[in-house]
């Protein structure tokens, strides 16, 4: 029986990523700290507790021992590539997204923001880029090739489903539970980023653990195939919960209330191309993303975050709603002094198919 060890296991993807290997029939190894165990893995799965950050201690708990695969998910992933060089016959690690030039600062770039989809093969940060942290992400990507020439190294977005840490939905799940009769969106709620249901995530990781000849050596963008703007997940999620609101668009510059859901000072687009994801793992969404940020909202409504809790404070959101009420407010104000303009000629809106410009004699 071939082995398997994974490193992690226990967070939002894990389990789906533990049990698949078990379907496919490795025998598996999960290495974790032992602070969350899940429900979701069964007993045949042996567990190591241990610290995937302190190397030394990782390197004695595993005493030596080889695998035939590692999937490494959590932990110094830099320290754990090289401590595993030469013990496992094929590598696959998680990284983040933010590695490339202008993630972090779109609108630092020329023209603004990044192209739709960002090209795979885009530019790194570099050694100028402000955000170290970043920086870092790229050198621990050529510190697993470096250990692991025929790696496969997966650069998960931001996730959604059960059992996140920080469940960047959660703002607009409890707007809708609290009955709010409006969102307030930035720029029109059109931000789109690439996201992944946790599940699909998890499909993409163990394609790359089926160590497809194509994948091998190369680094692949995971996201979900559709993709959804904030608007559109805010009216996913009132539908899912029978629940209706006027949507109304504020610039993110004039309303701090959206900053939460933008999860950055830019409403510009973050798009990763997947394309070689989908071609050489041969990647395909296992869950549609309606389907799924229904069920994301649904779990959250389950189980929802403490109100004023650690978690929400670190979401940094307030639900302030009387503050937001009088944004509306406001709005409604500027609106209405805005149609006191009388414009001598009306713009139109210049569509090329209307087949002919319509005779106001017609009327």
């Amino acid at each position: 029986m071939n082995t398997a060890l994974v490193v992690g296991g226990t967070g939002p993807t894990g389990p789906y990523v533990v049990n698949g290997l078990v379907n496919r029939g490795f025998q598996v190894t999960i290495l974790h700290t032992g602070r969350h165990e899940s429900e979701l893995i069964g007993p045949e799965v042996e567990h190591i507790h241990s610290d995937p950050f302190d190397v030394d201690r990782t390197a004695a708990d595993l005493d030596g021992r080889t695998f035939d695969l590692a999937v490494v998910m959590y932990g110094r992933l830099r320290d754990l590539a090289q401590l595993l060089r030469g013990k496992v016959g094929h590598f696959v690690s998680i990284g983040g997204v933010g590695v490339y030039q202008g993630f972090a600062n779109p609108d630092d770039l020329f023209p603004v923001g990044m192209p739709i989809p960002l090209p795979h093969g885009s530019d790194l940060v570099d050694e100028d880029e402000f955000f170290v942290k970043l920086r870092r992400i790229r050198e621990t990507e050529e510190a697993v090739f470096d250990a692991h020439p025929e790696a496969i190294h997966l650069r998960y977005p931001q996730l959604y489903g059960p059992r996140q840490l920080l469940p960047r939905e959660w703002p607009i799940v409890r707007r809708v539970l609290d009955r709010r009769p409006f969102l307030i969106v930035p720029d029109g709620g059109l931000t789109v980023k690439s996201q992944a249901w946790v599940e699909n995530a998890a499909h993409a990781t163990l394609l790359a653990a089926d160590q497809p000849t194509a994948g091998i050596g190369n680094i692949y963008n995971v996201s979900d195939e559709e993709l959804f703007s904030i608007r559109q997940i805010a009216e996913i999620i009132a539908d899912e919960f029978g629940h209706e609101w006027e949507i109304v668009s504020l610039p993110q510059e004039v309303a701090p209330s959206t900053r939460p859901m933008l999860t950055s000072w830019s409403s510009s687009h973050r798009v990763l191309d997947i394309g070689p994801t989908i071609r050489d793992l041969g990647y395909s969404d296992v869950v549609r993303p309606e389907e799924a940020w229904r069920r994301a909202a649904r779990w959250l409504a389950d189980n929802p975050l403490e109100r004023g809790g650690d978690l929400e404070a670190r979401l940094q959101d307030p639900f302030e709603y009387a503050s937001e009420d009088r944004q509306y407010e406001i709005w409604v104000e500027c609106r209405l002094n805005l149609d006191q303009i009388g414009w001598v000629v009306e713009p139109g809106y210049s569509s090329a198919y209307v087949g002919r410009l319509p005779n106001p004699a017609d009327n």
